[in-house]
């Protein structure tokens, strides 16, 4: 048995102990905090830029107002201008819209590491069949597609990527990937040339890239 001063003794002891433990478990992680954002800093890693450099189109059918069947094939470019940074793209998915409505399923882009000021370049097809739209982007799309008027649609790219900087990988970060398209479908001015069933459209248009 220990006396009431003992046993406190002891007590703080072991608290003091436990304190100090925490301090340098606290100041460990502080110091591998402050390396990382130091290193950070120092190269300032910059978002990947992206192009849509062309798009095929094999078929733009609105069977119904209501009813759309698309397929696209896109060639889409991108550079990590990094020269210390390198790029691991976790699944990403390529899809149409028109007039902010999905009009192709997903098609995915495998993963894929991107070293530094390295240039991907990516063809994948986009389609879907019969897929249900709002009536008026329908009615909206033929009128368009009647009057010869440009098309308006979207490419979107959603995926997540990891920075990697030496041997230190980050977590996963969402990115989200636009590349507007304007094509005089069907137009007298087209600028289309026949490539098998489709027409292929130069576009070499920067897209908005937010990670």
């Amino acid at each position: 048995m220990c006396s009431g001063k003992v046993c406190s003794h002891h007590k703080n002891e072991q608290r003091n102990s436990v304190l100090r433990c925490c301090a340098c478990l606290l100041f460990f992680i502080f110091l591998i905090l402050l390396t990382v954002l130091l290193i950070w800093a120092i190269l300032k890693p910059k978002k990947p830029r992206f192009t849509l450099e062309d798009a095929t189109i094999f078929t733009l059918n609105v069977s119904a107002p209501n009813v759309i069947s698309t397929s696209v094939q896109v060639t889409i470019n991108s550079r990590n201008p990094n020269s210390r940074i390198g790029i691991y793209y976790d699944k990403m998915y390529v899809y149409a819209t028109y007039s902010n409505q999905q009009i192709t399923f997903f098609t995915v882009i495998p993963p894929v590491y991107q070293g530094h000021k390295d240039v991907n370049v990516w063809s994948p097809f986009v389609y879907g069949s019969d897929v249900p739209i709002a009536p008026y982007n329908g009615i909206a799309l033929s009128l368009v597609q009647s009057s010869g008027a440009p098309i308006e649609m979207t490419i979107k790219i959603d995926g997540r990527l990891k920075w990697k900087v030496g041997s230190l990988t980050t977590g996963r970060y969402h990115i989200h990937v636009n590349c507007p398209v304007s094509i005089k479908l069907g137009n007298s001015n087209s600028t289309g040339i026949i490539v098998g069933h489709g027409v292929k459209y130069q576009i070499s248009q920067r897209c908005s890239v937010s990670v």
